[in-house]
């Protein structure tokens, strides 16, 4: 077979043909598809969560041995003797390099075990998960509050721009990222239960409570959160929206004589929702590990509380382990943000 015969049939030709023409071989077309597949971008998403999460455990291991002061001693008084702290050091481990009880640490967690409390010597997983279900509960409706609410503010501000609900759905917004967490919960305090002593909202919950006690007493402590969480997540939103609000489908929809809430509902605001989905999942993470001062302020039996005790009489374990579920519950809550931002945002797997 000739030269010219195996071009016309054959691949050969063809191949150097496409070779002259800088055309990319078919191995590096699969192999750029392949690193643009949807599977492969969650993938590496989900690995890198897992190494910040690898380095955040360093992170807090270290920050927290790196604290001034020492736990015998606080537990032993200042007045004890060098005997004594270093009988209590050699019980629980200090004695030893930090990278082995940081190995140790760590192995226990890959099986589930946090450790044990140094000041009471209750298991710290056990606790933590307690916990963690009263502060997931003030979370979970402080979200639920906030996200339709936030959502329809921003379309309400984006339908209504440069006009009075959007000045004052703006300026409100803006004072109440202003305001710390606390100062706002002590705010609610001193008017509801101190000024107008409404006994149904009370400044503190306790553990005996029943459920509809509960959803009763953590209404202050939502209140502040939901203050707090509301106006960057109504932000984002309006800034999402207006964006989109100047593509060309918006234009022709205009053009089709479609209504302006119409639009915003159907059109601008589905192909909005990467910014948005992304905004609220940090909110989220905000929620969950802010609820540190909330609780704090409202003496709520939750994780944040459990861990500013922990600090207080320097129980390691429980500062770690509430700390190494904080950084997760961020971590996670951050990557599932930039899942669904590239399951919802096409160009994200194919960037040019």
């Amino acid at each position: 077979m000739s030269a010219q015969e195996e071009t016309v049939s054959g691949q050969p030709g063809n191949q150097m043909s496409a070779a002259r023409r800088g055309a990319p071989a078919p191995a590096a077309g699969r192999a750029a598809r392949s690193k643009n597949s949807l599977g492969y971008l969650i993938a590496r998403r989900m690995a890198l969560g897992i190494a910040l999460l690898f380095a955040a455990s360093m992170l807090i291991f270290g920050g927290v041995e790196a604290l001034p002061g020492d736990f015998a001693t606080t537990y032993l008084g200042q007045e004890a003797t060098p005997q004594a702290v270093a009988n209590i050091r050699e019980e629980l481990g200090l004695d030893r390099p930090m990278t082995e009880r940081y190995l140790s640490w760590l192995g226990g967690i890959l099986q589930g075990d946090f450790g044990t409390s140094w000041s009471n010597h209750n298991s710290v997983g056990e606790q933590i998960w307690k916990r963690l279900s009263d502060s997931l509960l003030l979370a979970g409706v402080s979200a639920l509050i906030s996200i339709p609410l936030a959502i329809g503010l921003g379309m309400i501000a984006v339908l209504y721009r440069n006009r009075i609900p959007d000045k004052v759905i703006s300026i409100l917004s803006l004072a109440a990222i202003s305001l710390p967490e606390f100062f706002i919960g002590y705010l609610l305090i001193q008017f509801f239960t101190v000024q107008l002593g409404i006994s149904e909202f009370p400044a503190t919950v306790y553990d005996g409570m029943s459920l509809g006690e509960r959803l009763s007493a953590i209404v202050l402590p939502v209140a502040t959160l939901v203050t707090v969480v509301l106006a960057h997540m109504m932000r984002m939103t309006r800034s999402a929206i207006l964006n989109v609000m100047s593509s060309a489908y918006v234009e022709t929809a205009e053009l089709k004589g479609l209504s302006a809430l119409r639009i915003i509902a159907e059109h601008a605001a589905p192909n909005a929702v990467a910014p948005v989905v992304t905004v609220i999942a940090l909110n989220l993470a905000a929620l969950v590990v802010g609820v540190v001062v909330v609780e704090v302020v409202f003496v709520y039996p939750g994780i944040g509380q459990y861990m500013v005790d922990a600090v207080t009489v320097r129980d390691m374990p429980v500062v770690q382990g509430c700390g190494l579920l904080f950084a997760a519950i961020y971590i996670v809550l951050n990557m599932v943000a930039d899942i669904v931002s590239i399951l919802a945002n096409p160009r994200l797997r194919h960037p040019r």
